[in-house]
């Protein structure tokens, strides 16, 4: 365990601000303690001498030594308590109390105090505004929530309380167990990776669940939990995928929403499994705490009726899995054990008169089969099934195989006892054949994550200082725009260029053309053009003797489309050959939560009509380089498509891994657009370059 264990394993429990009074939230606290908590709970308060049959404390230096403080005093003491329990020498916090950050400038205030007292005495704190904590291992509930926690191995965090309460209710009555279950509050100290961390660290944890609104530190938080997730999996429900509800995130908690292609992609790459649902969230969850990983993703379906069993193909078909092919033996076995009616290729249907002895002949044969890595059982129920009989034939081959079975056995109560049974052994029942396979789908996916090397990012010779100066010339802007006149910068991480230069009269335009060899592209250069084709401002395919007459008219062509537009002259650049050539985007933007969010897609005019895009969090691999290349939908282009000439695919990788160390060498690059980056047979050419830059981390 890491350095959060004690705050799940303490002997001793104090409740400052515990009361008798009805409805009062520390005396929900002190009753759940007092109830079940398997060490010694200590209520603080200077008004009380007994407190519910305990001894009570006016305060923590006259306590017995106190490993947990629980925190449920007004806001407006609740500093002064905590330096109090942080003098008396107690590490572990939890902060119930609510009115900070998300009540306003005062709350803040005192939560930037909270901050402070924390880093001083190295305090691990819980919220505020938290619900509380609780771990089944030692029966304590130190929460103000109305149910205790089933036992098992699943750890759970929440940015809600009420999400808390709610599922706990649920989880329940479908007899889940939980090992750890914090809820987060305002995160002021610790946050989501921390306990990612921790429970990681945890032998007895099988998998981390949570519901969250916001991730503090995406850069953070992706490193943690990849590490994590190679052994233990990692299902979050993460809100505020809409624009409605990010607004309504950050209003809950003073969280500050985050984009949702750079949740997505944080998240991917943290190997984390999202959920979409609560339902999907424990779905889940049930199957990868109890069943081994699938070898192969061929999935083998057993059942007694046609219509659910085609139904379940069809979820199969929706997910990363393939219906299995069976070898000639298992058919051929199948065959003999099967009556005529029967089906015995996949889905496999032992028709409605089926009992127990037929299916788990059925799935011992199945299960056999080497192309089998997984199976589901699905039953209606019958007049000659017992489902107990059948749960009891399902646990028996799966522990024989070694393979992971979920079950899903049709109807209401002639269900429920076997589905305990089974739920004893590991094996989740699920109702809709769907979400059967979406548990397989999950232990598969996990596999894959598991699987997944490590990425790291490639160190290209570069010339950093180079970089640095150009980069400086933001501050000489009112805007801290940067354009093509600083295509240099791209030079100084080894990403190609077109020979060229910016002019600013229209004779030198002419040297630099008669300079290149061929005809030439000219174009006006102004931070305040963002769209040059738009307005004329572009020329392709200018010969010498017209480069003069060409300048000319750009110019007064920027001119009069917007007059008090800075001019800072026009770019005479070599023309690449765009026949056989595919243009691309390669970009980034400064996302608030993970940091440098690369974007790679089609590009020149189609980026944003098209919208054929992927994205990554900085830095990456070669790897996910490639992977935002295959990721988009114009991939066959860049590969050859229709007899095209393959383009140089391992430069337009090359240059997203250069453009991702220096974005990551530079916090102060809030934006970036090369578009185009032009990849050929021969290889890749930055043609145009934007980007704003933030001088004050220059």
């Amino acid at each position: 365990m890491g350095r959060l264990s004690d705050l799940f394993a303490p002997e001793t429990v104090a409740v400052v601000g515990a009361t008798d009074r009805e409805g009062a939230v520390g005396r929900a606290i002190l009753e759940n303690l007092r109830d079940e908590f398997a060490g010694e709970v200590i209520p603080i308060n200077p008004n009380r001498d007994e407190v519910l049959g305990l001894e009570c404390y006016r305060d923590v230096q006259a306590a017995p030594s106190i490993d947990l403080a629980v925190i449920v005093v007004p806001p407006t003491v609740v500093i002064d308590a905590i330096e109090d329990v942080a003098e008396a020498g107690t590490d572990d916090v939890v902060v119930i109390t609510a009115g900070f950050s998300e009540t306003g400038g005062e709350g803040a205030e005192r939560e930037r105090r909270l901050r402070e007292l924390a880093a001083e005495y190295n305090l691990n704190v819980v919220g505020p505004n938290s619900l509380g904590v609780m771990s089944t291992a030692n029966d304590m509930n130190a929460t103000f929530g109305p149910e205790d926690a089933r036992e098992g191995s699943i750890s759970f965090m929440s940015q809600s309380g009420a999400f808390i309460t709610a599922v706990l209710d649920w989880a329940n009555e479908q007899g889940i167990g939980f090992r750890d279950v914090v809820s987060l509050g305002n995160k002021t100290v610790l946050d989501e990776t921390d306990f990612v961390r921790e429970w990681g660290d945890d032998p007895d944890t099988d998998v981390i669940i949570g519901y969250l609104e916001d991730v503090d530190d995406g850069q953070a938080f992706v490193r943690a939990a990849r590490e994590v997730t190679d052994d233990t999996p990692i299902v979050l429900v993460k809100s505020g995928r809409t624009d409605a509800g990010a607004q309504a995130a950050s209003s809950h908690t003073g969280a500050i929403a985050g984009s949702e292609r750079a949740y997505e992609a944080g998240l991917e790459q943290a190997g984390v499994l999202r959920a979409t649902s609560v339902q999907q969230l424990f779905d889940y969850a049930r199957a990868l705490s109890g069943l081994p990983e699938p070898e192969t993703d061929g999935v083998a379906v057993v059942t007694n009726a046609g219509g659910p069993g085609v139904l379940t193909t069809d979820a199969v078909g929706d997910s990363s899995l393939r219906m299995a092919d069976f070898d000639d033996e298992t058919i051929d076995a199948l065959a003999g054990a099967m009556p005529d009616e029967a089906n015995v290729y996949n889905p496999i249907d032992a028709i409605g008169d089926a009992d127990v002895e037929r299916f788990g002949e059925a799935l011992d044969i199945a299960l056999e089969d080497p192309n089998v890595g997984s199976a589901v059982v699905v039953s209606a129920p019958t007049a000659v099934l017992e489902y107990d009989g059948l749960a009891e034939a399902v646990i028996e081959k799966r522990e024989e195989h070694d393979k992971p079975v979920v079950t899903c056995l049709m109807g209401g109560a002639r269900a429920r006892a076997a589905e305990e049974v089974l739920r004893e052994f590991g094996i989740p029942n699920y109702f809709d054949p769907s979400r059967a396979v979406a548990g397989l789908d999950a232990l598969a996916r996990h596999r894959e994550i598991s699987d997944r090397p490590i990425d790291e990012p490639a160190a290209f010779d570069v010339d950093r200082e180079r970089a640095r100066r150009i980069l400086e010339r933001a501050r000489d802007r009112d805007d801290n725009r940067l354009g093509v006149e600083s295509m240099e910068l791209l030079e100084a991480y080894g990403i190609p260029t077109p020979d060229g230069e910016i002019v600013d009269d229209p004779d030198r335009a002419r040297e630099v053309a008669a300079s290149i060899e061929g005809d030439v592209v000219m174009k006006i250069v102004s931070p305040d053009i963002t769209h040059k084709s738009d307005i004329g401002g572009v020329k392709v395919g200018v010969s010498e003797d017209d480069v003069y007459d060409a300048y000319e008219d750009l110019v007064a062509r920027a001119r009069n489309y917007q007059p008090d537009a800075t001019i800072l002259g026009v770019q005479v650049q070599e023309m690449l050959d765009l026949e056989s050539s595919t243009e691309t985007i390669v970009g980034m933007n400064r996302d608030p939560q993970f940091g440098p969010l690369l974007l790679f897609g089609l590009g020149g005019i189609f980026v944003e009509i098209l919208e054929d895009t992927s994205v990554r969090v900085a830095p990456i691999g070669e790897g996910q380089a490639r992977e935002m290349v295959d990721g988009i939908k114009a991939a066959p282009l860049l590969r050859g498509a229709r007899g095209r000439e393959p383009a140089d695919v391992d430069g337009v990788v090359e240059t997203i891994q250069r453009l991702s160390q220096l974005v990551t060498d530079f916090p102060s690059i809030l934006e970036l657009d090369v578009n185009p980056l032009v990849a050929g047979p021969d290889g890749v050419q930055a043609i145009d370059l934007r980007l704003t830059v933030d001088t004050d981390e220059l």
